[in-house]
């Protein structure tokens, strides 16, 4: 459960960029003949993401087990290094935070040194239970309260923050996350 599965070994290698890859995220490499060979006409780019040896940095974060299971943790553009210098993966925390009652989707960003959820609201749910203004603001801080329990101390939600229209998009529908990121 929560995990990716396991790859199909003598099709695919996978290995993880850490030292202790089961425990501790490290980037996601993967080598194979499906794998590309490198960007058309362009050897810069190739280098930034295959090295001598075939590996293909994909960008994503996780762990493996022994045998082979792989999770990801989230991409290593969006991680945040917190000032005890803790990984956090702001992926995992939304997931949490979006199964939450009242948030529609969310995103979570670092302000000033701490973390903050961005929330859209589930407005439609909002409106059906007839919750208004402060009484919305109470039951998201109640919503933090209760996601503080679920995720490690570092990850903690210092607040939330709502928003009054939808994130911004790309035309796959993922969140626009530069966008929030200020």
């Amino acid at each position: 459960a929560g995990s990716c599965g396991r790859f199909l070994k003598g099709l695919l290698e996978v290995r993880i960029d850490s030292g202790d890859p089961e425990h501790e995220a490290g980037e996601i490499l993967v080598r194979g003949e499906h794998v590309m060979k490198g960007y058309y006409k362009n050897p810069t780019a190739t280098e930034d993401v295959l090295d001598h040896e075939g590996w293909l940095r994909t960008g994503d974060m996780g762990t493996i087990t022994a045998d082979g299971t792989l999770f990801l943790r989230g991409r290593s553009k969006t991680m945040i290094l917190s000032s005890s210098g803790q990984n956090i993966y702001p992926e995992e925390i939304e997931a949490k935070l979006n199964n939450m009652p009242f948030v529609a989707e969310s995103l979570v960003v670092e302000r000033d040194g701490k973390l903050v959820g961005l929330v859209y609201p589930d407005y439609e749910a909002v409106d059906r239970l007839g919750i208004t203004g402060s009484d919305l603001d109470e039951a998201m801080e109640n919503v933090r309260r209760e996601l503080n329990t679920l995720v490690a101390p570092y990850e903690q939600i210092s607040r939330i923050q709502l928003l009054p229209n939808e994130f911004e998009k790309t035309p796959k529908r993922s969140i626009k996350r530069y966008l929030y990121a200020r």
